[in-house]
């Protein structure tokens, strides 16, 4: 198909073929690695329920796999979804921390009670 152009569906579905291969490799390597707890708000995973669990890149990229799992944490898919959140935003709107600003020195109030008796005059 190198000559070809490929049509939407066939680059998705290749993508989504990619996708899972690769997921499943660190994912059933994290699953071994840690127990089946969500490391944010350490609800408890079981067989029955563990596609619900899962495995969070710290760094944010899906391609830094290292086999001691130092890269991954497992994340329920509601802690999961909030860790992105928050990186999108991190990403589109800067910092979230908040920066020290300096002490305001304009002072609207000073000579008040010269300009007041001033207009008396």
């Amino acid at each position: 198909m190198s000559g070809q152009k490929k049509t939407l569906d066939q680059v998705l579905a290749e993508q989504r073929e990619y996708n899972t291969k690769r997921a499943s490799g660190y994912r059933e390597k994290a699953l071994k690695l840690y127990p089946w707890v969500c490391g944010r708000c350490a609800r408890d995973f079981e067989r029955r329920n563990l596609s619900e669990l899962t495995v969070h890149h710290v760094d944010h990229d899906h391609d830094n796999n290292p086999p001691d799992g130092s890269n991954w944490e497992l994340l329920c898919i509601y802690c999961h979804d909030e860790e992105h959140t928050k990186y999108e935003n991190l990403v589109r709107y800067g910092s979230t921390t908040e920066k020290k600003s300096k002490a305001a020195t304009f002072n609207p109030f000073t000579d008040l009670k010269a300009k007041m008796d001033g207009d008396k005059k």
